[in-house]
């Protein structure tokens, strides 16, 4: 303490002081935490975009799959009939 200066201008002093520090830690601390919650942003991001792109993977994938089996079972289908309709003409022949 200095013996020169009132002790109120000393208190208003060394309480501005404080105030200038405190205000210095708190905008440290909210930096801090804002860069911390942009990069958990950042990742949350990517996770969900990972997600949609998968999603919309699986139903392409999906929706390949469904157009080979219809052609695979308009193939056989086709074949079944054909099938029938040769031994319908060759049982009529024989008949004759």
């Amino acid at each position: 303490m200095d013996d020169d200066k009132p002790v109120i201008d000393q208190v208003t002093d060394t309480l501005g002081t404080a105030a200038t520090a405190t205000t210095e830690v708190a905008t440290t601390a909210v930096k801090k935490v804002r860069r911390a919650a942009k990069k958990v942003a950042k990742k949350v991001a990517a996770a969900r975009k990972k997600k949609a792109t998968k999603t919309r993977k699986a139903g392409k994938k999906a929706a390949k799959k469904s157009a080979k089996k219809a052609k695979k079972s308009a193939k056989k289908t086709s074949k079944k009939t054909t099938k029938k309709t040769t031994k319908k003409k060759k049982a009529k022949k024989s008949k004759r």
